[in-house]
């Protein structure tokens, strides 16, 4: 696994506190439980705040899966992994 999805591993764990959860880059809100529409700016909030980054409107309703979000933190930090 890359540095970005381990970085995302902990946030989804630590938002969702579970520290069972396995990401993969086809993860979707399905897969996890509790993933709603609440839990979904949560988790989006905490991504921006531990890479140090803002996500658009735009890129947040073009997530499918975890491999969109990986991504999208890979184009706005080229070294994030």
């Amino acid at each position: 696994m890359d540095t970005t999805m381990d970085a995302l591993t902990d946030v989804f764990r630590q938002v969702f506190d579970n520290p069972g959860i396995s990401l993969s880059p086809e993860t979707s809100a399905n897969d996890v439980d509790g993933w709603d529409s609440l839990s979904h700016i949560n988790l989006i909030m905490a991504i921006e705040l531990r890479f140090n980054i803002s996500f658009t409107q735009k890129e947040v309703f073009g997530f499918t899966n975890v491999g969109d979000m990986a991504n999208c933190i890979r184009r706005k930090i080229p070294h994030a992994g």
